[in-house]
């Protein structure tokens, strides 16, 4: 998740190799998270309203605790734990990351694998999500054929989210969550 914290002009505003552009034109780049991003991850939580650390960790979490920021990040493989940070390159503004995902494929049902996207609220709403659970299913392993989640109940954003990367069915809301199938042969 390190940035070089260098502002882009409008002469650097042109796309660079392996940026894109969101949906509301901002350019952004993705690439794995590293090893070493376990206090950028802290920090880009800190971003994150109340709500949103609710609808993504599926309780009241004040802070990222060492113990969490350690299987945050130490589990990453790029194999069968995918994770993948989403990088801003606004013209004219900072470059930061607005977005983390990860995929991670279970040991006992090799085809199955568990999706968790994150966004920061202010960037919430423009594509950086889409992008993201696009490029984790895009890199999955081979075997893996569904998703199998836990959604917040009132996060319409996810569930749509999952619907449009295959045939999503579910469970009925218990709790204030709903269990989250997504069948990816038929996306």
């Amino acid at each position: 998740m390190k940035t070089n914290g260098a502002a882009r002009s409008g002469a650097d505003a042109a796309l660079l190799p392996g940026e894109f552009l969101l949906r509301d034109g901002t350019p952004a780049m993705i690439w794995p998270l590293l090893p070493t991003d376990g206090e950028a991850l802290r920090e880009a939580f800190r971003w994150l309203s109340a709500a949103s650390r609710r609808s993504r960790f599926l309780s009241e979490l004040h802070e990222l605790d060492d113990a969490m920021i350690q299987r945050l990040v130490d589990g990453v493989d790029g194999v069968h734990h995918i994770a993948l940070v989403l990088v801003v390159l606004p013209p004219g503004g900072m470059e930061r990351p607005v977005g983390v995902a990860r995929l991670i494929q279970d040991p006992v049902d090799p085809a199955t694998a568990d999706i968790a996207v994150t966004v920061t609220d202010d960037w919430q709403g423009r594509g950086v999500g889409t992008v993201l659970a696009r490029a984790l299913i895009a890199r999955r392993p081979a075997a893996v054929r569904r998703l199998s989640t836990v959604v917040d109940a009132d996060n319409h954003a996810s569930l749509a989210l999952l619907a449009r990367a295959g045939r999503l069915s579910s469970g009925a809301a218990r709790r204030g969550v709903v269990d989250v199938t997504v069948d990816l042969t038929a996306a």
